[in-house]
């Protein structure tokens, strides 16, 4: 997957002026990476990853995968939501099918319950196949949320904040899930995340965007050796010259953006 060249802008109420949200974007993407996204509050990030999944068109330069340019949404794309999205409505298994569905995957019932299954065990889900969102707690909901992202066997998972909404203990075995379930699919992965420690704990590389209009400021490789929630790793002092150097990177981009929104009202 390729971004070049890629400026996203807005128009303003009323059409006064354009608001412009990301500028000048180059992103190279190997196939299988993980790549995490970093930056302050309003920097572009969710624009970067709504781009990529065609849900919205740049004014200049583009997104390709698999050599083709990017024009809208597409099965070889799918999208973990930080609020769950579930459907209240549909049992975990019906969820989950549902990603099946809105790609218009064409299986017969038997190889899509078989594809259902495995990714329910893949995820931890067994034995809560027929229960309801709001009889799961947050990471529960979230592993169906991952669950029906993948069972259409997209090329890219795509993730925006996926545990901003749980708590920090629940987020950081969340983190070991996704680490564990992704090295088994094999799937290429654009994380969106405020955490300098969860996009280490994650990704091969960290994307550092710049306060708006966000643009590439450096891409920080992670060579830290996997599994990483092992204590080891994450007390290293690799680690933690990483941590910093990527603070560092952004600790000035997130005082422009404070500088940038003005004072609070």
């Amino acid at each position: 997957m390729s971004i070049s060249g890629m400026t996203v802008a807005y128009e303003t109420d009323g059409g006064a002026g354009r608001f412009v949200a990301l500028r000048d974007v180059d992103l190279e993407i190997r196939a299988g990476e993980f790549i995490a996204v970093v930056g302050p509050s309003g920097c572009g990030k969710t624009t970067l990853i709504s781009t990529i999944a065609g849900i919205v068109k740049p004014c200049q330069g583009e997104v390709r995968v698999g050599g083709k340019p990017v024009v809208g949404p597409g099965p070889d794309r799918a999208m973990v939501f930080q609020n769950y999205a579930l459907m209240p409505w549909r049992t975990v298994v019906a969820n989950i099918r549902f990603g099946l569905e809105f790609q218009g995957r064409k299986l017969s019932k038997s190889e899509a319950d078989a594809r259902i299954e495995r990714f329910i065990d893949l995820v931890g889900l067994r034995g809560f196949e027929k229960r309801y969102p709001y009889q799961l707690s947050g990471g529960m909901q979230q592993r169906v949320g991952i669950a029906r992202a993948l069972v259409g066997e997209p090329a890219i998972l795509l993730a925006d904040e996926p545990f901003g909404a749980v708590d920090a203990m629940t987020r950081e075995a969340m983190q070991g899930e996704l680490e564990r379930i992704l090295a088994a699919t094999g799937q290429t992965v654009v994380l969106i995340t405020h955490s300098i420690d969860e996009a280490i704990t994650l990704a091969d590389r960290v994307v550092v965007v710049s306060h708006r209009p966000g643009t590439v400021l450096e891409v920080v490789d992670v060579p830290l050796p996997r599994p990483r929630m092992d204590d080891a790793v994450r007390g290293s002092a690799e680690y933690a010259r990483l941590r910093e150097y990527t603070w560092n990177l952004l600790k000035g981009e997130a005082l422009g953006a404070h500088e940038q929104s003005g004072p609070a009202a």
